[in-house]
């Protein structure tokens, strides 16, 4: 049914992996298929921002990222389960949907959680404009 699960995460918040990660590998296992760990990272290069930041910042951001992303993997994701790591950048919800249709994923496996603080709300509305606008079936974990 799946060949190709897609599990956005940000490291810096374990709760957007921490229920959503042990799901995508159990979907992975039952459909023998692949898992692909998207991190996305705003878009430094914006006009407004990329002002505020030394001109190999985001070149230095994202290969810390993909470096990050290579430990979590390595740390999290079993030998059994065959992943693939993408660091992609953005907005979130716009990079998702555009990481999920570039791999043709047949399922995206993402967090929402209980909207304690501003940055909880943020994620939350990036779950919510993935579900909204995905030509991809989207499952949403708690």
């Amino acid at each position: 049914m799946y060949n190709r699960i897609l599990l956005p995460i940000d490291l810096n918040h374990k709760a957007s992996w921490a229920k959503s990660l042990p799901t995508a590998l159990q979907l992975c296992r039952d459909y023998t298929a692949s898992l692909h760990v998207v991190m996305v990272i705003p878009d430094f290069g914006l006009p407004l921002v990329g002002g505020f930041f030394p001109k190999e910042y985001a070149e230095k951001a994202k290969q810390a990222i993909t470096n990050n992303l290579k430990e979590f993997v390595k740390a999290n994701v079993p030998k059994d389960v065959k992943v693939q790591r993408i660091v992609a950048d953005g907005k979130a919800y716009e990079a998702i949907l555009r990481v999920a249709k570039k791999i043709d994923a047949d399922l995206i496996v993402m967090a929402s959680h209980k909207r304690k603080r501003a940055e909880d709300y943020v994620l939350g509305t990036n779950a919510l404009r993935v579900v909204q606008l995905s030509k991809t079936s989207v499952m949403i974990v708690r």
